[in-house]
């Protein structure tokens, strides 16, 4: 079942969920805006023919003002739904259930309506020749072949030279304000939110010394002294992967360094099982990623073939779990995700949805402790995000209030802000 409980495990009440009712709100215009917006853009995409016209008209006015509905009788998945919200939430508007639901859910039915999980042998799914295909790939490959990738993997040549210390701050970084490439931003007509007051330097790949002033919390030294080592544990990081494209690219970065570099001898990155969010990345992704790397001329290159020696020999593994395309947070994991976790030495969760899987999706105090809300986790976890949404915790007060005078809340979903949190 959905979890959505009013109270915490020590019993303390918890903020309520959040959902999309008050109209004005970010969360409202996401489903109001954003959504409609995107299944034009998806339209517009591909040939669809009128199987696939009619479904996605069907989809834009149920998602505006009709009710949640369950997937077909013969979708594959249909009672894993079930049991994530379906069962609670169908007949209800999509308004009125929790944003983090809503969203997730309305991903599913768009694959629906192009028929992404449509039947070789026909049926409710259609005739299946427009399984598997990705309805976001143009857009990933569009951002991937971008002139600002190039300066992007260009800048590595710049990097190599430079101490290993500096490096793995730049990588990090780089990380962290690739989440700024999000193509949801963009594909709804957002591009203002989330790309103003990019200034040289910030949102780059490679990060070039001028975030500073963006990031709210920096754990950065608490992430680098878990992969110190420490007798003869085999230090395993885990990065659960947010966007494909750019954002992706300086992941892989910034993996590549940790295992060259000795600060782990193996990596897992996790990925979508199928597509879920417009830009979230998919194995098929990381594999155009890759070559992309391979491609590029000077350091990138190098940086792309190591990675794909990584692949083959072990030591970098990808996995695509299903809870992955879950609409709900990470206290509600199932436990062999839960062991994967365990096993790590520091498990990295990228971007802005994972952040709301991870630390609940409610409005709690931005000055709750990070610990806190990721006591659950079963092990050390680190949150590499840029704020699109308005959950936040593990500020001190005195940023909050000087966020608040200076920006009222803009800065929650700006994107212009980020953090580096760590919870051991």
């Amino acid at each position: 079942m959905p979890a959505s409980a009013s109270e915490s495990p020590s019993g303390s009440a918890l903020p309520p969920v959040i959902v999309s009712d008050e109209p004005g709100s970010f969360p409202w215009s996401v489903l109001a805006e954003r959504h409609p917006a995107l299944i034009q853009k998806v339209r517009d995409a591909f040939p669809y023919g009128p199987e696939q016209h009619r479904a996605l008209d069907a989809l834009l006015k149920n998602c505006t003002e009709g009710v949640v509905e369950p997937l077909p009788a013969g979708a594959e998945d249909r009672q894993q739904w079930e049991e994530w919200g379906t069962g609670e939430y169908a007949g209800r508007s999509w308004f009125d259930v929790p944003w983090l639901w809503a969203e997730g859910y309305f991903y599913r039915q768009l694959l629906e309506a192009v028929g992404y999980f449509g039947s070789p042998r026909g049926g409710s799914g259609g005739d299946g020749a427009w399984r598997g295909i990705d309805p976001f790939r143009p857009f990933k490959l569009a951002e991937l072949d971008a002139s600002e990738t190039d300066e992007e993997l260009a800048a590595l040549d710049d990097l190599v030279g430079r101490p290993e210390a500096e490096q793995a701050r730049a990588l990090l970084h780089g990380s962290l304000w690739g989440n700024r490439a999000d193509l949801g931003f963009r594909l709804s007509g957002a591009s203002g939110s989330a790309n103003e007051g990019l200034n040289e330097g910030e949102g780059k790949g490679v990060d070039k010394g001028g975030d500073a002033a963006g990031l709210l919390a920096d754990d950065s030294e608490a992430f680098w002294s878990l992969l110190r080592p420490a007798g003869r544990d085999v230090r395993t990081v885990c990065l659960v992967a947010d966007n494909a494209g750019r954002e992706l690219v300086p992941d892989l970065l910034l993996l590549d360094h940790l295992l060259t570099h000795g600060h782990a001898e193996r990596a897992v990155l996790h990925v979508k099982p199928h597509p879920y969010f417009v830009s979230d990345a998919t194995t098929a992704d990381v594999v155009d990623a890759l070559r992309r790397l391979t491609r590029a001329p000077g350091e990138a290159a190098a940086y792309g073939r190591r990675l794909w020696s990584a692949l083959a020999d072990g030591r970098l593994v990808v996995r695509a779990h299903p809870f992955s395309c879950a609409p709900l947070p990470y206290e509600a994991m199932p436990a062999d995700l839960r062991e994967d976790f365990a096993s790590a030495t520091v498990t990295v969760m990228k971007g802005d949805l994972n952040y709301r899987r991870l630390v609940g999706d409610r409005l709690r105090p931005p000055t709750t402790p990070f610990a806190d809300v990721t006591a659950y986790f079963p092990g050390p976890v680190a949150a590499l995000r840029t704020l699109k949404s308005d959950v936040i915790v593990g500020l001190d007060a005195a940023t909050e209030s000087a966020l608040v005078a200076a920006e009222g809340q803009r800065w929650r979903t700006s994107g212009t802000h980020a953090v580096v949190q760590v919870a051991r």
